[in-house]
C-alpha cells in the first residue's frame, strides 16, 4: 500500500474553496480524509511547513513535438519539464509530424506516453485533415482513440463554413473546439505586433484585427450551433471585450492566457531578440493590462503556456527567418506568482484556481483538485522564494525561454502524480 502524509502545509484547493493549515493524505494513489493508526505509523510523511500544498497544476496547451521533431522536444523531456514546474496534467496540440488527424498517430502517441511520461499527457485531434482546413477529420475515430479536445491548433481553419461543421461535428462528439485565431490573410509575412514597435524595428506589422475577426466570428458561431468554443492564447484587448460581451449574454465561448503576454510587451523585442517572437505576438502595456483584467473578473478563464520548444540553431538567425514559439512550463507558476499575486492583481487561490481546475473544466479532466476520492496529483511550492531563471539548466530539450536570467518569486518544491514523488525539487524523481 502507497501511503502519503503531507503534513502542516498550507493547503490551497480552490475547486472546494479550501485554504487553511492542515495535513494532506493519500492512500494508494487517491485523496483520502484520514488515515488510521496503521496507515500513519507506514506512511511516507512529508513535513510542509511554510509550503503551499495545491491541486497539481493543469496545463491545455503545450507542444511536445513528438512525434517529428523529436529534436526540440520529447514524451519525456517534455513531461519532465512540466513536472519540474509543478503540472501533473498537460493537453498536447496536434500539430505533430505526422499530424494528429487520425486514430493511427493518436495511438502512436498514447504508446510513447506509457512508456516514457512522468505526468498525465491527454492528445488532441485536428479538426481538420492535414491541418489544411477544407475536410473534417474523423472526430469519432479521434474521440475513440482517446482524444481531449479538437482544434487545428497552430493554424486557424479560415472557412467559415468548414469551422461551422467542425464545430457541430464535435459537439455531437462530446469534444470542446479549441481555437487558434488568427485571419491569415492579414498576418501574411507579419513578424510582431502592428504599432509603434513595429515601425521603430522595421518588421512587418501583425494587427491585433487579425485576431479580434476569428474570436468575433466563435462568438458568432458557438451562439449558432450552441458548442463551447474556447480561444487559445489571446493577446488582444479587444479580444477580450469581445469574449466579456459574449459571456455576459450567455454564449458559451471562454478563453485563455498565456504568461508571456501577461508579463512581456512588443517593446521587448527592441533588440531583435527572437526569444521574444511567438504566436500570436507580443502586444501592448494597453494589451497585457486587459489580459490581466479579463483574468480577474473571469472573462479568461484559465492561464495555460502554449510552451513551444524550438532548437536553438532555429532561434539564432535573422527575425524573420526564426520561427515562432517560446517555452514556459518550468517557470510559468513563478511568472504568474509574480506578475499577479505579488503584483496584487490576484490571491493566491486564484492564481491556483486558474492554473488547475479551471482549465480542467474546459477540456473536461478529472484533475485540478484535491477532493477525497481525486487522484493524488500534488504540488508543493514556496509562493515567496525568489530565484533566477537559468534556461541552460531547465529539463526541456530546448532554451527559447524570454525569462531568462530573470529574477521571479515562487518555487516548485515538490510535484505527486498518484501519490507517488515525480520531481523533488532538483531532479526527476521516477
Amino acid at each position: 500500500m502507497n501511503i502519503l502524509w503531507i503534513q502542516n502545509g498550507r493547503v490551497i484547493d480552490p475547486a472546494n474553496k479550501r485554504d487553511a493549515i492542515s495535513d494532506l493524505y493519500a492512500v494508494d494513489g487517491q485523496i483520502v480524509d484520514s488515515l488510521s493508526e496503521a496507515q500513519q505509523a507506514a506512511a511516507t510523511v512529508v513535513d510542509a511547513k511554510g509550503l503551499v500544498v495545491a491541486p497539481g497544476l493543469v496545463d491545455i496547451h503545450v507542444h511536445f513535438r513528438d512525434p517529428g521533431q523529436t529534436h526540440k522536444e520529447d514524451i519525456r523531456s517534455g513531461t519532465e519539464a512540466a513536472a519540474a514546474g509543478g503540472f501533473t496534467s498537460v493537453v498536447c496540440m496536434p500539430n505533430t509530424g505526422p499530424v494528429c488527424d487520425n486514430a493511427g498517430t493518436i495511438q502512436r502517441i498514447m504508446d510513447k506516453v506509457a512508456r516514457a511520461a512522468v505526468i498525465r499527457v491527454y492528445p488532441t485531434g485536428c479538426l481538420t485533415v492535414g491541418m489544411q482546413g477544407e475536410q473534417l477529420a474523423p472526430t469519432g475515430q479521434l474521440k475513440k482513440a482517446g482524444v481531449v479536445a479538437m482544434t487545428d491548433d497552430g493554424k486557424c481553419v479560415q472557412s467559415n463554413e468548414i469551422m461551422r461543421r467542425a464545430v457541430e461535428y464535435a459537439q455531437m462528439f462530446d469534444l470542446p473546439i479549441m481555437d487558434h485565431c488568427q485571419d491569415a490573410s492579414l498576418t501574411e509575412g507579419a513578424m510582431m505586433n502592428e504599432g509603434e514597435w513595429s515601425l521603430r524595428l522595421g518588421l512587418q506589422g501583425w494587427p491585433k484585427a487579425a485576431e479580434d475577426i476569428i474570436v468575433a466570428r466563435n462568438v458568432i458561431l458557438a451562439e449558432l450551433t450552441g458548442a463551447h468554443i474556447h480561444m487559445q492564447h489571446i493577446s488582444s484587448a479587444r479580444s477580450v471585450d469581445l469574449l466579456r460581451r459574449a459571456i455576459d449574454r450567455g454564449v458559451s465561448v471562454s478563453g485563455e492566457a498565456s504568461p508571456h503576454h501577461i508579463e512581456f510587451t512588443d517593446a521587448d523585442l527592441h533588440d531583435y531578440d527572437t526569444v521574444f517572437k511567438m504566436n500570436p505576438p507580443l502586444r501592448t502595456d494597453a494589451d497585457r493590462l486587459a489580459l490581466i483584467e479579463g483574468l480577474v473578473d473571469g472573462t479568461l478563464s484559465c492561464i495555460a503556456t502554449d510552451h513551444a520548444p524550438h532548437s536553438p540553431t532555429e532561434k539564432d538567425q535573422e527575425f524573420d527567418y526564426a520561427p515562432f514559439g517560446v517555452i514556459g512550463l518550468e517557470n510559468s507558476l513563478a511568472s504568474c506568482l509574480t506578475t499577479l499575486y505579488h503584483g496584487k492583481h490576484l490571491g493566491l487561490s486564484e492564481v491556483i484556481a486558474l492554473m488547475t481546475h479551471k482549465g480542467a473544466e474546459v477540456c473536461k479532466l478529472d484533475a485540478g483538485t484535491l477532493s477525497v476520492g481525486a487522484a493524488a496529483d500534488i504540488c508543493l511550492f514556496d509562493p515567496d522564494e525568489e530565484w533566477t531563471v537559468d534556461s541552460n539548466k531547465f529539463f526541456s530539450k530546448s532554451r527559447n525561454c524570454p525569462w531568462h536570467g530573470k529574477t521571479l518569486k515562487g518555487v516548485v518544491k515538490a510535484t505527486y502524480v498518484g501519490g507517488e514523488q515525480v520531481f523533488d525539487g532538483s531532479s526527476i524523481t521516477v
